[in-house]
């Protein structure tokens, strides 16, 4: 009966499939990025026509299947390796081919090379039977202009046609793209109505022979909204020895990843920022890029300028319930047409303002990017931005006047949630009810108020007026925090995650309340209670910090927001926690984040699971997780920092060396820091003794 409804279709009584779209799994591919490029495969390097894989450009996916056959069967896949930014190498076996026995005598290595724009293979193959071997080789072709929200939402799409031209020469064109693949010494074919491109060689390989063949695909987008950087890479590679080789290894892969991410603003080429992530968000993304630039500081400030004056640009000048905008909000995405996710109701414009915690992000990073020696007059451009997005704060960011920064989607069709956890379910009470909106959430609070602090120091050093006016702002901030947040939990009392509509303080033990340690919010002992519980098992029991206590009602191991772990949001309650002095406890989070990166091979992805590791051997994957990610890559660089502890005020001729108390990340050393530009080297030795050389003319350490 199943065959004869395959053939002929459901009987008239059966009840219609209405399953809903899903978005594509992730997990198990390999990425390739370059960015604004990247081919997504499978682990023996095909791109088949299924779910994420493709090679996209932009937005746009341009190839959706790139499959290597030998005598029309797919090769034996058994390793895989990435090869720096942009590359990856997949090993392979036709073991039909050469001589018998046991071992294989005909490999079959696909080097991949990923560029802004466009792609080249290299597939080696090499022999060494006693016999000379022959074979065909062919690569099928399939090109489909997806863009990439509706492969996000699972939808489904149709192979372009292919046109022929020159020999080994293949093009698609559609909406304004234009896609190219050139095959060398191949013979090019396409089927009925350009349908089953394909390139193929004849191979014959001597015994003890090589072959190599090589072929390419570029792409012409007009309309991309982002493009390659044209100025060299914004920070040096910086060499670090640490008695914990896992530090060493996640840092260099992260530096890879973080090269592969760069990107600019077509029309602003020279003002580089990262993308988010591979591959839903490999665009301009407020919040993500912001928090990317803020932690890779220690590397050098011209990533935080460029980041800071494309934001900039970009910053609201108008009131607009559609978009978000808002008059001096900073936005949190850019695409190049409204981002259309079916099946979930979401529908955001080109250019979407729906974030509450990108504006303050936006005001700390120019002022810790200050600190660290960003040259003055490039602080001074920015400051008419950073009075309107002051102005937003005490506005805008709170349309009831409460006191407290608060969002609600007013569209109907933008994010339910606009802090960092912006899944539609991630703001529950304890008991796992989801709080109703206006949302006022607890780490924009502290963000808030370190804004406010910041932007006030920020006045005040460049002789503009206000600064009296945001202090006053930061201290009746905190006043009513206390008055409000507080809660009394199993544990002892703590932050809420928010206040709901109701004004009613949503009870949940979150990672959330790590974002307020070094903010300044807390005080000493508040802070210690906070540190207390993100150390404790019910937070820290899996590999890095949960985003929800595993003891709360709404806690799931694979909840995207309520039990998962993120890499980015352990890390920077590792920096708050080592620079509030509570050591231990971020030294219990930061081997949890090291133990994940060596089983993620080093490429921490943007989420996984938080299961209890007495319970599993190696984290769980989330299986949409972005990888490489932004903010995820820069999670090496804050432990880095954490570990020697760093801490420079350029301004005032000081930089302060607190490194995690006890050295309890074992000796660690980093040569090549940047701070006013200078590279510097910093250690911590296994007795937690710090020391610092190479500190430019007008810089001391304290005694």
């Amino acid at each position: 009966m199943a065959d004869l409804e395959t053939a002929f279709g459901a009987p008239p009584d059966a009840t219609p499939d209405v399953s809903p779209r899903l978005q594509p799994l992730l997990h198990d591919l390999v990425s390739a990025v370059l960015a604004p490029t990247s081919a997504l495969s499978g682990a023996d390097g095909q791109i088949r026509p299924v779910g994420a894989q493709g090679f996209f450009h932009a937005d746009s996916r341009a190839l959706s299947q790139v499959r290597l056959l030998v005598d029309g069967r797919e090769p034996d896949h058994i390793a895989h390796s990435l090869t720096g930014p942009g590359g990856a190498r997949f090993v392979s076996l036709p073991r039909w081919l050469g001589d018998a026995g046991p071992d294989p005598t005909v490999r079959v290595d696909r080097v991949r090379q990923v560029t802004p724009g466009g792609m080249q293979e290299t597939i080696d193959m090499v022999s060494t039977s006693s016999a000379t071997v022959t074979a065909t080789v062919t690569l099928d072709l399939e090109c489909d202009f997806a863009p990439i929200e509706v492969v996000k939402s699972g939808g489904d799409s149709r192979p372009a046609a292919a046109a022929g031209g020159a020999p080994g020469r293949l093009a698609w064109g559609a909406h304004g793209i234009r896609v190219t693949v050139n095959g060398e010494d191949a013979h090019a074919e396409t089927g009925t109505a350009g349908r089953d491109a394909r390139l193929r060689w004849e191979v014959t390989l001597a015994p003890r022979g090589r072959a190599t063949l090589r072929w390419e695909v570029g792409v012409e987008d007009p309309k991309a909204v982002v493009m390659a950087p044209v100025r060299p890479v914004e920070w040096g590679r910086p060499r670090v020895t640490a008695a914990d080789h896992r530090l060493t290894r996640l840092f260099d892969q992260s530096l890879d990843d973080l090269r592969s991410l760069r990107l600019a603003e077509v029309g602003a080429p020279g003002d580089t920022f990262l993308g988010a992530g591979v591959p839903w968000f490999l665009t301009l993304f407020g919040r993500d890029s912001i928090w990317a630039a803020r932690m890779l500081l220690p590397l050098g400030t011209d990533l935080a300028a460029g980041t800071l004056r494309v934001l900039a640009r970009r910053q609201g000048t108008k009131t607009d319930p559609g978009s978000g905008e808002a008059p001096g909000k900073i936005m949190h995405e850019l695409r190049r047409h409204e981002f259309n996710v079916v099946g979930n109701g979401l529908r955001l414009p080109a250019a979407y303002y729906g974030t509450i915690d990108a504006t303050p992000l936006w005001v700390s990073l120019l002022h810790d990017a200050w600190r660290w020696g960003m040259p003055e007059q490039e602080v001074a451009e920015l400051l008419p931005a950073l009075e309107a997005a002051l102005e937003w704060l005490g506005g805008d960011a709170d349309p009831d006047g409460d006191g407290f920064l608060e969002y609600i989607d007013s569209s109907g069709r933008g994010l339910a949630n606009q802090g960092w956890k912006d899944s539609g379910d991630s703001v529950r009470f304890r008991d796992g009810l989801q709080a109703v909106a206006p949302i006022a959430l607890v780490e924009v609070q502290g963000y808030a108020y370190e804004a406010a602090r910041n932007g006030a120091a920020l006045l005040t050093a460049f002789g503009r007026p206000g600064a009296d006016r945001w202090h006053q702002y930061a201290d009746a901030l905190a006043e009513r925090f206390r008055a409000h947040f507080w809660v009394e939990g199993p544990h002892g009392r703590y932050p809420a995650l928010a206040l709901d509509r109701d004004k009613r303080p949503v009870d949940a033990l979150t990672s959330n309340i790590g974002h307020l340690l070094g903010t300044g919010l807390l005080s000493a002992d508040e802070s210690a209670a906070v540190a207390g519980l993100l150390a404790s098992p019910a937070m820290a029991g899996g590999f890095g910090l949960r985003t929800m206590s595993a003891e709360d009602g709404g806690f799931s191991p694979l909840s995207y927001h309520c039990g998962s772990i993120w890499a980015h949001d352990t890390a920077i309650v590792v920096g708050g926690l080592a620079r509030a002095g509570f050591g231990a406890e971020a030294a219990v989070l930061a081997e949890g984040l090291l133990s994940a990166g060596e089983l993620f091979e080093y490429r921490l992805p943007e989420l996984y699971a938080g299961d209890a590791r007495e319970a599993v051997i190696r984290p769980v994957p989330y299986p949409a997780a972005c990888r490489p990610q932004a903010w995820s890559a820069a999670a090496a660089v804050t432990v880095l920092h954490a570990a020697v502890g760093v801490y420079p005020d350029v301004p005032s001729g000081r930089v302060s060396l607190r490194p995690m108390a006890g050295a309890p990340l074992g000796a660690v050393a980093v040569e090549g820091l940047r701070i006013a530009g200078a590279e510097v080297r910093a250690a911590v030795g296994e007795d937690g003794a710090a020391t610092m050389t190479g500190l430019p003319a007008g810089l001391t350490i304290p005694g």
